[in-house]
């Protein structure tokens, strides 16, 4: 008797290894097959992708094409803003934070410490993994006073595209003075740090006035630069040239605050998952011009020519005039030469034919 029921035992646990087995077997094979699925889409043929909300993809008139995992990189989108002050950035943040809604991705202020532009080293790390990790942000867009920061030092699987505007360097330092004194139309109730203060900016240049030095245009540089000790060191030639190589390396795309509709055209047209209605929605709305600088007086010819004199507006304006020629050269290859058509690609001359018969 007790044979017979060591003999039953034996089979069910037999049994149950063997299930467990099976299912285990069962299960990878499952898994493997959803990493090897490749999405085909096709608009001509009316195929599309569905996703549910238990994460398996599903396909309705699709085609399997090759065993390279399909994602979705729209969703997974992590744009930085690292906004240089006075350069039009609070126009385009609220465009931006208007879109939100409507387009469905977040919009996060980064705000720092005592309004400083540069991270202590322990931030950095904490800032470049909790944004790389925060999924339930994502598609997410980031702005703040902030200097570049280089993603690649800290072993992130990604990088964030970086966007950012640039301005006339002289333009940007005029604005800035008399913002201290009168403060803008965005927030009329501050009293700005320099309240009071009635000297114009061409009685400061004749009176040689810290406030209209010209090391103070030493800003967007350092911005495009980075958190290198030598990017904050006024008039120096490796920050100039590591800025304009972040600039052409680093940033998606680089606009100018005199040309901010061309700069929208071009995020809606490159980014429509955050920027759909983009340029309809800033043209028609009151946020063109969103922060404007109260009595503030265009400087004199005798004023312009003795800041330009400086190395320190030389090297800036040689980073702005970098940025524009850039900028324009984005904009031109937009469209076929020669005519208004958009410019568009294809893949052809394709071996062997992926819908041919296989052959041993």
């Amino acid at each position: 008797m007790i044979t017979t029921k060591y003999f039953f035992l034996l089979i069910l646990i037999t049994a149950g290894f063997a299930f467990i087995l099976l299912y285990n077997w069962f299960s990878s094979k499952v898994i493997l097959a959803e990493k090897q699925l490749t999405i085909h889409l096709a608009e001509g043929n009316n195929e599309q992708l569905i996703h549910n909300n238990v994460n398996h993809w599903q396909t309705a008139t699709a085609k399997v094409d090759d065993i390279t995992t399909y994602r979705n990189y729209d969703e997974e989108f992590v744009i930085i803003y690292n906004r240089v002050p006075k350069t039009g950035s609070t126009s385009f943040v609220n465009l931006t934070y208007d879109l939100c809604k409507k387009n469905a991705f977040h919009v996060l202020h980064i705000n720092i410490t005592a309004n400083m532009h540069v991270l202590s080293l322990p931030n950095q790390l904490k800032f470049v993994r909790n944004i790389t990790a925060w999924d339930s942000m994502k598609p997410a867009f980031y702005h703040g006073h902030m200097a570049f920061l280089d993603f690649s030092k800290f072993g992130m699987p990604s990088k964030p595209l970086f966007i950012n505007l640039i301005r006339q360097p002289l333009d940007r330092l005029v604005s800035y003075y008399y913002f201290l004194r009168y403060g803008d139309d965005y927030r009329p109730y501050l009293v700005r740090h320099r309240a009071g203060d009635t000297m114009t900016f061409d009685e400061c240049v004749a009176r040689q006035k810290p406030d209209c030095d010209p090391t103070n245009m030493w800003l967007q540089i350092p911005f495009f630069c980075g958190h290198h000790a030598e990017c904050w060191n006024p008039g120096s030639s490796w920050a100039l040239e590591q800025a304009k190589r972040n600039l052409a390396n680093e940033y998606f795309l680089v606009g100018l605050t005199e040309e901010m509709d061309e700069f929208i055209e071009l995020l809606e047209l490159s980014l429509p998952r955050l920027y759909k209605g983009a340029v309809s929605h800033f043209q028609k709305s009151n946020k063109s011009h969103l922060r404007k600088t109260k009595s503030k007086v265009e400087p004199v010819p005798e004023t312009v020519t003795k800041i330009k004199e400086s190395t320190v507006w030389q090297m800036e304006n040689e980073l702005y005039e970098f940025a524009r020629d850039q900028f324009h050269f984005v904009q031109k290859k937009l469209r076929t030469p020669g005519r208004s058509v958009m410019q568009d690609f294809m893949y052809e001359k394709i071996k062997p034919n992926p819908n041919g018969a296989a052959k041993n």
